[in-house]
């Protein structure tokens, strides 16, 4: 649902975010926020060289130490740009990238990357794609229609590869056997999954994919990938039979989730199970938030950045949690308040972390310390760049779909039609845990807890 511009205003913002050199922000004005989300698009855009006949990068990606996942990561955010800001001046660039890594299957399985390409990378690019179908990013050589076939085909290879083999069920992290991991069962493969099916539901209107929405978002909860609390775990082993969680917890599979479940609370209008899930997965997400009393409502990675151990791929994980924050608020009316504030908080600070290099605006990774920190690379852009310009996604129109068509029920129908190649989905899990089947979870202390905190920032 499309809403207005929702007026928050911040309840403190203390003096330490007045930095000298900082990219000036008023988050409530759309041309300053605009202005901002530019400044740090161009810094963003300038660590990329794939396009120059003189690079030894391959078109389409950034070079080491980025993974290619990341790249597909990037785009994503660039389509989300242009959408939210009106800005076409990347758009050839983004596409060609984009199609430059398609490979000749149309799936974004290019060869070159069999060595580091698991589910969850697939799912980065597929993901830019579907951007791209939901917010008509079209061109001669890129009709919306294509990039919703490339959105789907990542789907269609992707079921086809759900292992019942352990674990009842659910994606290896990996694609490929030679590659580490591959016996690793994550939240990253698997939550991608549930999104994109999610996604791709709301968009066309085709029930199988709720279903395998569905089945999916059972598997996770069955193995404790997500637990009472809407705690969102790594993984686990599936030759240990997925018996054991590894308990580490990264923002951006918390957004990536949460934004799964908003698309299929819209695309059912509003239905209990998916709309209570996105309510506990946005309290859930507060442990990501306010890393020190005066750092209030703040994005941070805590497994990895108070430590200042985050690795590359680490770097950017805030970005997504931002990104799918924003998407989420305009699909559910009843979250948008809420995610409001915490991205005008973090925004507020992330602008004052953009204080760095020869211009005085690169970006920097702990938005928490007042002033730039010292890190910069393309996921610390990315982070900054996605909080700032999510607060301008209540002025823009929400993903489009096919047509003013939604699912009516969330119960499986095996007579749906089933998308190309796309075999009929397996039976949910019965019992699925905690979150399982169709129930309303019953909300756990931390659900609680974050909810109430939510509650004392919007009080007046």
């Amino acid at each position: 649902m499309y809403m207005p511009h929702a007026k928050i205003h911040l309840l403190a913002i203390v003096s330490w975010l007045s930095v000298a050199g900082a990219i000036p922000l008023d988050v409530n004005d759309d041309a300053s926020i605009k202005q901002a989300a530019s400044t740090i698009a161009y810094g963003l855009m300038t660590y990329y060289t794939g396009n120059q006949s003189s690079s030894p990068v391959a078109e389409g990606t950034f070079p080491a130490p980025y993974y290619w996942w990341e790249a597909g990561a990037a785009w994503g955010a660039m389509i989300e740009y242009w959408h939210y800001t009106s800005d076409s001046t990347y758009n050839d660039v983004v596409t060609q990238a984009l199609l430059s890594q398609i490979s000749s299957t149309e799936d974004f399985m290019p060869p070159a990357e069999e060595g580091q390409e698991g589910n969850d990378d697939q799912f980065f690019w597929g993901a830019a794609a579907m951007s791209a179908a939901e917010y008509n990013f079209s061109s001669p050589s890129a009709p919306a229609s294509r990039w919703l076939a490339l959105a789907a085909a990542v789907f269609n290879d992707q079921v086809l590869r759900w292992n019942t083999a352990t674990c009842a069920g659910g994606l290896k992290w990996q694609i490929y056997p030679s590659n580490t991991g591959y016996d690793y069962k994550n939240t990253a493969a698997n939550g991608g999954f549930f999104q994109l099916a999610a996604r791709l539901a709301r968009y066309t209107g085709n029930a199988t994919y709720v279903e395998w929405a569905t089945t999916t978002w059972d598997w996770m909860a069955g193995v404790g990938l997500v637990d009472a609390q809407y705690a969102v775990y790594d993984g686990t082993q599936d030759g240990q039979n997925c018996s054991q969680v590894n308990e580490l917890s990264f923002s951006y599979t918390h957004g990536m989730l949460l934004y799964g479940c908003a698309a299929l609370a819209n695309a059912t209008n509003g239905s209990a199970p998916w709309t209570g899930r996105a309510t506990g997965l946005l309290a859930a997400t507060t442990r990501f938030f306010t890393p020190f009393p005066n750092a209030s409502l703040v994005m941070f990675e805590p497994a990895c950045e108070p430590q200042a151990s985050c690795n590359a791929d680490q770097l950017s994980f805030k970005a997504y949690l931002a990104r799918w924050l924003a998407a989420s608020a305009q699909l559910v009316p009843d979250l948008t308040a809420a995610i409001t504030t915490l991205l005008q908080h973090s925004a507020q600070a992330a602008a004052a972390a953009c204080a760095g290099g020869a211009r005085g605006d690169t970006c920097g990774q702990k938005w928490y310390v007042g002033g730039f920190d010292g890190s910069v690379g393309v996921g610390q852009q990315l982070g900054a760049l996605e909080v700032v310009q999510g607060l301008l996604a209540q002025q823009r129109s929400p993903p489009n779909v096919t047509a003013a068509v939604h699912i009516s029920v969330v119960a499986a129908t095996t007579t749906a039609p089933v998308p190309t190649a796309t075999p009929q989905p397996k039976p949910a899990l019965g019992g699925g845990g905690p979150l399982g089947g169709a129930g309303r979870a019953v909300p756990g202390p931390w659900v609680l807890l974050g909810l109430g905190l939510l509650g004392a920032v919007l009080a007046p």
